[in-house]
């Protein structure tokens, strides 16, 4: 009976790295010899990342070709900040391959039963027959794994539901560029909150726009007259408090930012075009940032 052994790739690994892994694993007899090979055969820039069942006695050759085209699994990478939407896409991209012959995911059904805020963004490794109900309870379990109760129930200090943790970190993630500033917008949002004025995330109105056709974008670039012709629920310019429900999926600098903002003075910050962030405690300051650096 023929012995195989499920071996793994992982996304971005050097041909070095994949070569070493096999010749230890006992696969391969020669890293160097291999790496020659994929390299002279242009194999090695059509080896994909996923895991493969291989055996010994397969010879060089055809372990570099089934690396090819052979994945049991494919990694799938959602960015934090992603909405149900671009995952859903992300997932028909990956798996819709016309060597996938046990393609099931439904992109409709997905959308459809996916928790917006609670899709946890990360690196998985997706069966390629995965149907929209496995992979939705994968990245909710992994939610509930990575973002322990102690992080939420922290909001309750500045009067947070659960829920409405997700909700306030859905937005910083959304609007901070670097770590650093996250728990400074969160400070600065909550104080917005606390003195009954409008969040005025930009986010919430690009959340709310929808999808972009012409730039094929689900975040599309709004103007001013957005602000106050976009009636929705998500528009934090037209009403007060925070949206309904999570725009995005944050990760989770952001869940604990939302959760333990820090304690500012400020209430307004823009970002420069160089993605710089500034901050003002009143009306004027803001102002004289806006007409500084925008």
């Amino acid at each position: 009976m023929e012995s195989f052994q499920i071996f793994v790739i992982k996304p971005g690994q050097p041909v070095a790295r994949i070569a070493k892994n096999l010749e230890s694993t006992k696969l391969i007899k020669n890293a160097l010899a291999f790496r020659l090979f994929v390299a002279q055969t242009g194999i090695a820039k059509n080896i994909q990342a996923g895991d493969f069942r291989l055996s010994p006695h397969l010879s060089a050759r055809e372990i570099a070709e089934f690396l090819t085209h052979g994945a049991i699994d494919v990694w799938i990478t959602f960015p934090e900040g992603t909405r149900i939407e671009e995952m859903a896409q992300l997932i028909e991209v990956k798996l819709k391959t016309a060597t996938n012959d046990k393609y099931q995911f439904d992109k409709n059904e997905f959308i459809k039963i996916a928790l917006e805020g609670y899709m946890f963004p990360d690196t998985y490794l997706i069966a390629r027959d995965a149907s929209s109900q496995d992979i939705v309870q994968r990245l909710r379990k992994t939610f509930e794994d990575k973002v322990d109760k102690k992080i939420t129930s922290a909001g309750s200090k500045n009067n947070l539901k659960e829920e409405e943790v997700i909700i306030l970190a859905s937005l910083i993630e959304r609007e901070a560029k670097t770590n650093e500033e996250r728990p400074i917008i969160a400070g600065i949002l909550i104080n917005r909150l606390n003195t009954g004025l409008a969040l005025q995330v930009d986010a919430t109105v690009q959340y709310a726009k929808g999808y972009d056709v012409a730039n094929s974008s689900w975040w599309p670039s709004i103007t001013q007259e957005d602000y106050r012709s976009v009636k929705s629920a998500y528009n934090t310019y037209l009403n007060p408090g925070l949206p309904p429900a999570p725009i995005a999926n944050p990760g989770l600098e952001s869940i604990r930012s939302a959760a333990t903002p820090t304690q500012t003075d400020y209430l307004y910050y823009l970002h420069d075009k160089e993605g710089k962030i500034h901050f003002a405690k009143t009306i004027e300051e803001h102002n004289k940032n806006i007409q500084e650096f925008l």
